[in-house]
């Protein structure tokens, strides 16, 4: 099994900046994709950005792109998506995600998911 644990969201203000991380343990060895997503309240689970294992190949949302940044340190197990220029309509719960597979941008793909941390973005 591989457990994701997120950290760094909380409350920041319209143009702010945030930087999750999600530290991944267990069986580290079998993740390949990692990615972010995001649940607002009464919506749907909708996708953030992914990466790929060595990070050459990622993927933004079109309403994240220019604003998000996804990284990862594999020595570290460790993702991160960088927040700039935040927006009230990006307050969300921010879940990580990891997959077995190279490269993952759908939801269905992913094995792994962390428990959330709360983005709120005040206007």
């Amino acid at each position: 099994q591989v457990q994701l644990v997120e950290s760094g969201g909380g409350l920041v203000q319209t143009g702010g900046s945030l930087r999750l991380s999600c530290a991944a343990s267990g069986r580290t060895f079998s993740i390949n994709a990692m990615g972010w997503f995001r649940q607002a309240p009464g919506k749907e689970r909708e996708f953030v950005s992914s990466i790929s294992w060595g990070g050459s190949s990622t993927t933004y949302a079109d309403s994240v792109k220019g604003r998000f940044t996804i990284s990862r340190d594999n020595a570290k197990n460790t993702v991160y998506l960088q927040m700039n220029s935040l927006k009230p309509d990006d307050t969300a719960v921010y879940y990580c995600a990891a997959a077995k597979v190279y490269y993952a941008s759908s939801r269905t793909e992913y094995n792994y998911w962390g428990q959330g941390t709360q983005v709120t973005v005040s206007s």
